[in-house]
């Protein structure tokens, strides 16, 4: 008898063979592959987007609140009494392990601690990491020039300033997306700290006036800041306990980084002067005479520049010459 001829004989049909668990899962997903592409999409934007739209954020502006700035050059030259030329080289410190590029933005600028700016600067495009020089060049508006008279005045007056700048750039890492950050850097800049250490080297008295002026010499001015500035022609006021004795002229001052030695020319009222030295109650009998120095103004290209002014008028310095020996020199003996 036959197999089949017994399978009918007797009606029992053998059970089919059971799948394997591999061919059951390989089912399973052939079947309902689109609920779990639904979950994977939602597991990964769960995760996902909250690094991209919360995390990352964060930690871009935690990056730039950690970095550095340090401004190692900067030039004001150019000046007009609404605006200069600004050149200036930047030095970004950083030890972040994310190097992003800060698209170029608008920074306001202004003292440390002062409400308001004194103009706004346009930062060049960089790409953020430790060294990064940042280098600015352009003419920029004083948008107040009372704001800026105040930060001038501070840099002449003080050791150290403070100079802000504000700015929201777009950022973008990598294939990340560009996102927002606030950039608020107050940069520690020395100061001309009240011109500590100027002095008139030497200084002649003209018997024969010459354009108008009755003394030249040298002075020396210190600069222990990082700044070239373009002063133009200075007018310094000149008096004795109170009283004006004459002016001092700098023309075409360009005040550099270091010692500056400087030509000037004065007109003094040299009989006043002589006067006081053979009166009776002379107290400067060495004939060494303490003269005080006020600024009055500073002119460039025919125009006053206030904020300058306004600096140079806050610092009194005081100079010892002797008088005596420079009369001497030109064969007057008192």
């Amino acid at each position: 008898m036959s197999a089949k001829t017994q399978v009918v004989e007797t009606g029992v049909v053998a059970p089919p063979a059971k799948p394997s668990i591999g061919a059951r899962i390989a089912a399973h997903f052939k079947r309902w592959w689109w609920a779990h592409l639904v979950a994977f999409v939602a597991v990964v934007l769960v995760i996902v987007l909250p690094v991209i739209y919360v995390a990352y954020p964060k930690i871009a502006q935690h990056d730039v609140n950690a970095s550095s700035l340090k401004i190692t050059t900067m030039k004001i030259s150019n000046p007009t009494p609404e605006s200069f030329r600004l050149e200036q080289t930047q030095v970004i410190g950083s030890d972040s392990k994310y190097h992003p590029r800060i698209y170029a933005f608008d920074a306001d600028v202004s003292l440390g601690g002062a409400a308001a700016p004194f103009t706004t600067v346009r930062v060049p495009e960089v790409k953020s990491q430790d060294g990064t020089e940042v280098n600015v060049s352009q003419m920029v508006t004083l948008s107040d020039l009372g704001v800026f008279g105040g930060y001038a005045k501070a840099v002449m007056l003080s050791k150290e300033v403070g100079l802000n700048i504000y700015g929201r750039p777009d950022l973008k890492e990598g294939v990340l997306p560009t996102t927002t950050v606030t950039y608020n850097k107050t940069v520690t800049m020395k100061g001309l700290n009240r011109l500590k250490g100027f002095d008139v080297t030497e200084f002649h008295i003209l018997l024969e006036p010459e354009n108008g002026r009755n003394m030249n010499g040298t002075v020396l001015i210190p600069n222990p800041t990082v700044m070239t500035i373009e002063m133009g022609n200075l007018t310094l006021d000149l008096s004795i306990r109170g009283q004006p004795v004459g002016q001092t002229f700098l023309e075409n001052l360009v005040l550099k980084p270091g010692n500056n030695s400087v030509s000037m020319t004065s007109t003094v009222d040299q009989v006043a002067i002589i006067k006081m030295l053979t009166s009776k109650t002379n107290v400067w009998t060495t004939g060494v005479v303490p003269f005080d120095i006020t600024g009055n103004s500073s002119v460039y290209n025919g125009k006053e520049l206030p904020y300058f002014t306004k600096a140079l008028s806050a610092n009194n310095l005081t100079v010892n010459l002797d008088v005596f020996k420079a009369l001497t020199k030109i064969g007057i003996d008192l």
